[in-house]
């Protein structure tokens, strides 16, 4: 294994499948016998997780746009300089369950924030930091909706507070994302997500492992 730590972001829409496919990438690279740390955003360390309540919690909190962006900013800086970093100069694997293509995809692309005010925070807040691969995990967004409804239904969550807003949201949702993997081709790769979990989990493996031999 290469001495240098990789950060891999999973990325997309409610429902996309991201948190089945984080543990079973996180399973393979360890099979591969890699050190791997698994995380999310917002969290990742005590403080973030504070600030998630606020943000994910359907009763959280009434935020506009430029105040949910600096929230989400102020945990990852944490995020970022407490967990991450450390990790990665340990040799590890990080996968993060979002990253800074979902603030710019939700607040930007979804609430009308402009974009450049993100990306003077991307460099102010956290120096620029970017992951090294992004997964972006595509689906239509009524169906990653319905999905994303059961799934809090069978797990009785809260944390649906994105999930009631508007399918046009959602729909602007997606087309930020695969705008933002068009604009960054040598960091992101777009994975259908309405195949089966084994065909999903098969090419992020894939893609993964080459990424990896290439560090």
């Amino acid at each position: 294994m290469s001495s240098q730590g990789i950060f891999i972001t999973l990325e997309g829409g409610e429902g996309s499948g991201k948190s089945t496919q984080i543990k079973t990438l996180a399973a393979f690279l360890q099979d591969k016998g890699h050190d791997v740390i698994l995380t999310r955003e917002p969290g990742g360390t005590p403080e973030a997780e504070k600030i998630r309540e606020l943000l994910v919690n359907r009763d959280g909190g009434d935020w506009t746009p430029m105040a949910e962006t600096l929230l989400f900013f102020a945990a990852r800086a944490m995020h970022i300089e407490t967990l991450i970093k450390p990790a990665l100069a340990e040799g590890k694997i990080v996968i993060c369950d979002r990253f800074t293509d979902s603030t710019r995809a939700y607040q930007s692309y979804g609430h009308g924030l402009d974009p450049d005010i993100i990306e003077s925070y991307v460099q102010l807040a956290i120096a620029g930091f970017e992951p090294d691969l992004t997964f972006i995990l595509d689906i239509d967004a009524a169906a990653g909706l319905e999905r994303a409804g059961r799934r809090n239904t069978d797990a009785d969550s809260t944390e649906d507070r994105f999930e009631q807003m508007q399918i046009d949201f959602h729909e602007r949702l997606r087309q930020g994302f695969l705008e933002i993997a068009a604009r960054n081709p040598e960091r992101c790769v777009i994975i259908d997500a309405q195949q089966s979990i084994d065909e999903i989990a098969a090419q992020i493996g894939d893609a993964a492992l080459e990424r990896i031999s290439n560090v």
